[in-house]
């Protein structure tokens, strides 16, 4: 198997497939293929497994593409801006992704939910319980938003993080909650009460632009009745000049 990744804010990421090579990904996250390409969807582990794929932010049934004879190309699109991640995994080797990060992977990477040991990090550390784990032999490709930063922590080496900010980490890294200081900063910090904390050892991988903050953008320009001017005022004007308004 050979692969490519090609852009810069909306990357895709290409395979090329011997006979019988494999990629599986989530539901309808392929963009093109050849036509030697077989799909097969299934729930790979059974029903529940899959349903434990669906809390963790994915579908319950994966497709599985399979090349049926001499070379075939097949590629998956990012749904965002960000970066495609290639990682890969050895027999010891285990990452730990927030949803939704998981995008495709070889035959041999084994895609399941991850609990968070922790009460307080589950209720408080805005992504809830139910996180994505990867391990097993091969490559995964996983989508992050935004630029993405990898930092090695130290051992008792902590990083305190707004947790949308989170995208990876190695299950040696402990992932808390801490309290944010002072009567003051929180009523007036912008930063809640809790930020999330990460304790070394191991590795971490930040993404600069989490998917909330970008809706929340996003969202500001299509509320209803908005009459500021910028998009909402361009969308509308230009919804005017095609029906013929002045």
């Amino acid at each position: 198997m050979k692969f490519k990744i090609t852009g810069t804010v909306m990357q895709t990421v290409g395979f090329e497939l011997n006979k019988n090579e494999t990629i599986y990904s989530e539901s309808g996250g392929m963009s093109w293929m050849s036509d030697n390409i077989r799909m097969l969807s299934n729930t790979r582990g059974g029903l529940v497994e899959g349903i434990k794929r669906r809390f963790s932010g994915e579908s319950i049934f994966l497709n599985t593409f399979t090349c049926t004879g001499g070379k075939g190309i097949i590629t998956f699109a990012s749904e965002f801006p960000g970066k495609i991640i290639p990682i890969k995994f050895d027999e010891d080797k285990e990452i730990i992704c927030q949803k939704d990060a998981f995008m495709c992977a070889q035959e041999g990477v084994k895609l399941r939910m991850y609990f968070r040991k922790r009460l307080g990090a589950g209720f408080f550390g805005g992504e809830g319980f139910i996180l994505q784990k990867l391990s097993g032999k091969g490559y995964a490709f996983v989508e992050l938003a935004g630029e993405i930063i990898e930092m090695t922590l130290k051992k008792d080496q902590t990083l305190r993080v707004d947790t949308g900010h989170i995208a990876m980490f190695e299950p040696s890294v402990d992932f808390d909650i801490e309290l944010v200081e002072g009567v003051k900063n929180i009523f007036f910090g912008g930063e809640g009460l809790f930020w999330s904390t990460l304790t070394g050892p191991g590795k971490v991988w930040l993404q600069s632009m989490p998917l909330a903050n970008l809706a929340g953008k996003i969202g500001r320009y299509f509320s209803t009745g908005r009459s500021s001017g910028g998009l909402g005022t361009g969308i509308r004007g230009a919804i005017s000049n095609i029906g013929g308004g002045g």
